[in-house]
Formats: C-alpha cells, structure tokens, sequence
C-alpha cells in the first residue's frame, strides 16, 4: 500500500491489518469518513492535503474494500461520495484505541486538541477501544460518538455504512475453521 513494501501477504495478522490500516493519511481520510465528511473537496479541505495524495488513499481504501462509492448530485453533474463499508466500519476499534491511546499518552499542542469516544446510549466516555467502560456495552459506529475539540463543541455520532454497501460476502462472521478467538 503506502510509501514502503507490500504487507498483504504476511503470515503476522499485525502486519497485514497495518498493510491497509498503518498509513497515517489513510487513517486520517477514515476518521473523516465515519464524521459523515463524504466528499472529496470538504475531505481535502478538513485535512489540508494534496490532490494525488488523496486520490491514492481513497484508491487504497476502495480496493481494501474498507469504503465504497455513491453517486450524489452536484447541481447537474452526478459526483462520487465515499462512504463505508461493514469492512471500513468494522476500523472503528483501531481508530478508537488510536484516539484513546494518544489521549493518554501524548501531549496535545495546546488545550482544544483533544479528542474523546463516548458511548452515546449512556452518554459517557470510555477508555476501551471496543467495549464502553461505564456500561459494558459493545461500541459500534451507530452507537459511538467522537468528541473532537476542535471541531465541535459537542460529540458527533459517526457515519455507518449505508445498507447498499453490506454484502455477506465482505464480512467474515467466523474465525478460519483452524482458529478459535475467545469470546
């Protein structure tokens, strides 16, 4: 994918997950995503990066089948949004803990840089990526809000791949037959 070798076919699950999901600018047009932010002049916009590198990593994530395209209407012309796929949508743990992890142990440039996962059913923050700390329930993107400082002042509920783009094919529901993952 990015700026280095191809991962995909390692045998480390960790190096093929970072294969698709390790390209900071990758990760950063994701977050944009799952805040509703669709469209390729506000994506370029919100994130202040060029054209082609852009247009790479939207590439990227259309061909990782983590978003998929639909059409909208822009005056008379018929343009592209992106939106997720249950794969994309299936990221928010790892965006999550990214989020969490940078929350604890990274400085923030000044005193609105910061940024929160709050599970919207109990109206709380939560320190786990996947699982909200105050009441135990699993948090997907149709019940997690971020809490971005610097764009908001409230939390925002994030963006859920539409119904169009689920498909049994692009979701796994079992482990391989050869690994068990605990519940």
């Amino acid at each position: 994918m990015p700026l280095r070798s191809d991962w995909s076919a390692r045998t480390c699950s960790l190096a093929r997950g970072l294969d698709v999901l390790g390209d900071p600018w990758g990760s950063l047009v994701l977050r944009e995503i799952f805040f509703g932010n669709g469209r390729f002049d506000a994506i370029k916009q919100r994130l202040e990066v060029a054209d082609n590198v852009l247009s790479k990593r939207l590439g990227w994530l259309l061909d990782a089948g983590l978003l998929a395209q639909r059409p909208y209407q822009d005056g008379a012309r018929t343009r592209q949004e992106y939106v997720l796929t249950p794969k994309g949508e299936d990221a928010l743990p790892v965006l999550n803990a990214i989020i969490i992890w940078a929350e604890k142990h990274l400085n923030a440039p000044n005193e609105v840089s910061h940024m929160r996962v709050i599970h919207t059913d109990c109206g709380q923050a939560t320190s786990s990526a996947d699982t909200c700390t105050n009441c135990g329930t699993p948090l997907t993107a149709a019940n997690t809000s971020w809490h971005s400082f610097t764009r908001s002042d409230h939390p925002l509920p994030l963006a859920v791949a539409p119904l169009e783009t689920r498909t049994t094919a692009e979701t796994r529901t079992t482990a391989p037959p050869e690994m068990e993952i605990p519940a």
